[in-house]
């Protein structure tokens, strides 16, 4: 570990300095003020991580606190049929019947098994079907074009940024978005295969979990550290001293805040926990995780993804994070063996739709819910941390969505989407069920629309994200959707 350059030597004498652990013990700042103090904080190793909390911190201490909105998207590969996610106690309407815009709230409903784990945050959730992306042209994954709704031509035509990445760079952390995945081969460290920041570049999906960390979390080591794990296990070593210094100046709402987030950076280091909680009991000889973050167990990895989703918005490092859990061709035949799975998601897919409630099925049911027991995790840890009036939560939405839309073989014809969260009442209360009438018919809509609804959200109005689809009427794409933008 290389020096941190020291600050400079106060005048006063209020700081005292002890070199051999390159770090700044400070004396009592009651005279220097709140506000002062958090502004003009100047950090040693652990700066880079620190600076974005301590920013949000100070704008709280000036009473302006919000920030920007927070997007967690969840791309998971195979297809997502829509009665996966159709609430029990509504009557489901196949879409080539659907005549009309369905409004209906989820009070008195059961929701699905695929989405049980997400029960407590029932207010918060929208369920949307019946949006068409037929400008992806479908096949086993849209790719880029799920979240940039165009034809990516599994990913040789990238044509502009997708929306993960337009959110990003309206109020970007050190990292303008970040993304994560897990592919079907445990050895692909970096792939290409959902996000772009321009036309004709792709982003990196990083799926080694270790790999994430160090580019993330890894800056207050040097050299050779850099580039491996062992800067997760020393990261607190090298905060320590920025820690306590910053904590002691703290008033309680603050300090709470700061405690959150160190708790976040405390998870990451555990090297204890195997398993993901909800992890079944394997028959036979089952996997077994030293650490999930260098795992080849694809739930470990997922849930190493998902805790650095939460500490990356925790820490103001990134407002914007996306999951892509086995995207793009040929990525997605993963096998879940950490549910209990021997086959991959692809022969899933080709036996999910020979009968409902068959054995592949269920395994695309048991696969979903876990992918939203880790978002409900996710929810729950933003929940803790104060923020403005209520939580971070109140400011953060998650998106899940499948980059093969409503099948294992898409068309686009229908791609259903869960969003979770209002952006502080930016968004309409969930709670609520929403269908768009079929296909070319009168009222229906595009996932264009609902991506230009987000940028609506965010405080970046647009009302033409992404291609048109030249065979329905243009204003199908165009603006955002009245029945989710307050």
């Amino acid at each position: 570990m290389g020096l941190v350059p020291l600050p400079p030597r106060a005048e006063d004498g209020r700081g005292r300095f002890d070199r051999r652990r390159d770090a700044v013990i400070a004396k009592p700042v009651a005279d220097f003020g709140r506000r002062r103090f958090l502004k003009s904080s100047t950090l040693g190793a652990g700066g880079l991580l620190l600076s974005p909390l301590l920013n949000r911190l100070a704008q709280a201490a000036d009473g302006r606190e919000g920030g920007a909105p927070r997007f967690l998207f969840v791309v998971e590969g195979n297809g997502l049929p829509p009665e996966q996610v159709h609430p029990l106690g509504l009557e489901f309407v196949k879409r080539k019947d659907r005549d009309k815009l369905r409004v209906d709230s989820l009070d008195g409903t059961r929701l699905p098994d695929s989405l049980q784990p997400v029960e407590e945050f029932r207010d918060r959730l929208t369920i949307v079907q019946g949006l068409s992306g037929r400008m992806c042209t479908g096949g086993h994954s849209s790719d880029h074009g799920a979240l940039g709704a165009y034809h990516a031509n599994s990913g040789r035509s990238i044509q502009g940024p997708t929306i993960d990445s337009v959110l990003g760079q309206g109020d970007p952390g050190i990292f303008p978005n970040v993304t994560l995945g897990i592919a079907s081969k445990s050895e692909e460290a970096v792939i290409f295969n959902c996000s772009a920041d321009r036309r004709d570049r792709s982003l990196a999906t990083i799926c080694k979990p270790e790999i994430a960390f160090s580019r993330m979390f890894g800056s207050v080591a040097e050299g050779e550290a850099k580039a491996t794990f062992a800067a997760k296990r020393n990261l607190m070593d090298y905060m320590q001293s920025d820690i306590g210094r910053v904590r002691g100046s703290l008033a309680g709402p603050e300090r709470r805040k700061l405690d959150a987030y160190l708790e976040s950076y405390e998870t990451i280091s555990r090297t204890s926990q195997r398993l993901v909680d909800a992890r079944e009991t394997l028959a036979g000889a089952a996997p077994v995780a030293d650490d999930k973050y260098n795992s080849e167990v694809e739930t470990d990895r997922l849930d190493a993804h998902f805790e650095m989703a939460a500490a990356v918005m925790i820490g103001g490092l990134s407002q914007v994070v996306t999951i892509a859990s086995g995207v793009g061709f040929p990525f997605f035949d993963v096998v879940f063996r950490g549910l209990g799975l021997e086959r991959g998601k692809h022969p899933i897919g080709h036996d999910y739709r020979s009968q409902i409630g068959g054995q592949g099925w269920l395994d695309a049911e048991k696969i979903r819910a876990f992918h939203f027991g880790l978002i409900a995790r996710f929810l729950r840890k933003l929940d803790s941390v104060p923020e403005g009036d209520g939580t971070m939560l109140d400011n953060t939405v998650v998106v899940y969505l499948s980059d093969a839309a409503e099948e294992h073989h898409s068309s686009c014809f229908e791609w259903p989407f869960v969003v979770l969260g209002d952006l502080n009442g930016k968004l309409r209360r969930g709670g609520r069920h929403v269908a768009y009438p079929d296909y070319g018919k009168p009222g229906h809509r595009t996932i264009n629309a609902l991506y230009n609804t987000l940028l609506h959200a965010a405080g970046r109005p647009r009302d033409d994200f992404g291609n048109l689809d030249p065979e329905i009427d243009e204003a199908m794409h165009r603006g955002p959707l009245d029945e989710l933008l307050a």
